[in-house]
């Protein structure tokens, strides 16, 4: 693909204003609470945008896509966010109000006040390994690859670039640069999306003629027995698991939320963000069965070039800057992300409490902005033993993130249902979801690994009960509860928004089945 002027012009000036927007709006931080929580002062539709922003990357354009034109799976792989979209409800209404009304700076700082300071820190070191030898890794070489494929970037200078220019505003600006400089990006990242979609689709010969070439690639309802993605698994069983765990307890997820205005605005905001996330499939996986249907003779069994093959095919002179503009977007707002939530985690739960109980606010910024720093490095050094997986990257991050989901999600609903449960339980139960899950994964390779996630999570809970029934705390446990919290209870018109979604959420199942 040969780049007009144009085209460099727009990405350009693109990055221009990202980075502009996240200095400017960080320029007035004087403590450790408006760099790690923007103050606390976040709105609805900052939230909801950065929400998406935060969620949608490469992983989805690349990845996703990928699994779509994928053989056997096509738009199953939806499941994974109109489930999300349902999972947003429940978040909203059930243990939003929980977390804001309790004043936390990190998710692992609630499991202190519920149990322990080992159980905290424990789960704080689990998710910062995760984080950068996963997810940041895994973004950055998505990233990397419509670089490659489209540009003729060499593909360690596009994963370098990415991740410094990311880093750079992240560095300095913390979560206020970040949630406003992803308002600029999930608004590209939607706009191209959408335009790819409507491009590809009209390539096949409009919409009744996608729809009999892709045949059943766009069923969203799979068979009990399929290997990876059984509609048990999807309704009923482990499906739900990683988007319990993703949307309520993710630190990368819920940190701007943990810093909305009110509840009431904090559930605004998951809600706007359940909403877009029922559109995401028309804009990721459709695109990735039409490359399937357009050129899957050019793209092979390499599943995660689909999407950057189309890209090449597909888009008019002069709309290759708007698109490299909104993939940059889409891997930024997600990594920018990953790094402000790695920092809050280091700083808040790992650094002030063992290495400088007394650290003034000054002192927690510079930390959080050093540790941002070498995030970065070790996730740019650590792609070559991502990029070795053969499976597709999107199912890469999905399976691995099943080694601790389940004992985590257990540890978090035990301790907002049941008073008694002593640390020693959840302490067991996030220790033993790694040996079991990788147990599984190893004697019963030929399970859809979203059972196992699913066995490993009532195994625990059956574990830390027993546990509690031997050694239950003998003084219930009780939560902080915090002033900032404001407005508490959800009007009828926010009830009327989440039943919506939940009944668009079926009505979609019942198109693609």
């Amino acid at each position: 693909m040969t780049l007009s002027l144009l085209d460099y012009l727009v990405f350009g000036l693109f990055i221009v204003v990202v980075v502009g927007t996240g200095l400017w709006q960080s320029r007035k931080e004087a403590n450790a609470e408006d760099y790690f929580l923007a103050g606390r002062g976040l709105s609805w539709w900052v939230i909801g945008l950065s929400l998406i922003a935060s969620n949608i990357s490469t992983e989805h354009f690349i990845g996703m896509a990928g699994q779509g034109y994928q053989e056997g799976i096509g738009m199953a792989i939806a499941s994974y966010e109109w489930i999300a979209a349902v999972a947003l409800v429940l978040v909203a209404f059930f243990l939003l109000p929980r977390f804001l009304k309790a004043g936390l700076y990190t998710m692992p700082e609630f499991l202190e006040y519920r149990y322990n300071r080992s159980v905290r820190t424990l789960m704080s070191g689990i998710t910062l390994v995760f984080y950068v030898g996963i997810t940041m890794a895994t973004v950055l070489l998505l990233g990397a690859l419509p670089l490659e494929v489209i540009f003729g970037l060499p593909r360690q200078q596009g994963i370098w670039l990415i991740g410094l220019l990311a880093g750079a505003y992240t560095v300095y600006g913390g979560l206020k640069a970040v949630v406003w400089t992803d308002v600029l990006q999930a608004s590209a990242l939607l706009f191209g999306g959408m335009l790819v979609s409507v491009l590809a689709i009209q390539e096949t010969g409009g919409w009744t003629s996608f729809q009999t070439l892709a045949g059943d690639r766009l069923d969203a309802v799979l068979p009990a027995d399929h290997p990876k993605y059984p509609w048990p698994a999807i309704f009923l069983g482990g499906m739900w698991i990683p988007n319990l765990y993703y949307w309520g307890l993710n630190q990368f997820i819920t940190q701007r939320t943990l810093g909305a205005k009110s509840i009431r605005e904090g559930q605004k905001g998951i809600l706007f963000g359940a909403s877009m996330k029922l559109l995401i499939p028309l804009i990721v996986v459709l695109p990735g069965i039409a490359a399937f249907v357009l050129y899957a003779d050019e793209i092979g069994g390499n599943m995660d070039a689909a999407y950057p093959t189309l890209l090449k095919n597909i888009l008019p002179a002069g709309l290759a800057g708007l698109m490299l503009a909104a993939l940059f977007g889409a891997v930024m707002s997600t990594l920018d992300s990953l790094l402000n939530s790695s920092a809050t985690l280091f700083t808040m739960d790992l650094y002030k409490p063992f290495i400088n109980p007394g650290a003034d606010d000054r002192t927690l910024m510079r930390t959080g902005r050093w540790s941002t720093l070498v995030f970065v490095l070790v996730a740019c050094l650590w792609t070559p033993v991502v990029g070795s997986f053969d499976g597709g990257l999107y199912e890469f991050i999905q399976l691995y993130w099943g080694f601790v989901q389940p004992g985590i999600l257990a540890v978090f609903l035990f301790g907002l249902v049941w008073s008694r449960v002593p640390a020693a339980a959840a302490l067991a139960g996030m220790l033993l979801n790694i040996p079991l899950y990788g147990l599984l994964l190893w004697q019963f390779p030929n399970i859809a690994f979203l059972h196992h996630m699913g066995i490993c999570f009532v195994v625990i809970l059956a574990v830390m009960a027993a546990i509690t029934a031997i050694r239950p705390l003998r003084i219930p446990a009780v939560l902080p509860d915090h002033a900032h919290a404001g407005q508490q209870h959800s009007g009828p018109w926010l009830k009327a928004w989440g039943i919506a979604i939940v009944l668009a959420t079926a009505a979609l199942y019942a198109y693609f089945s």
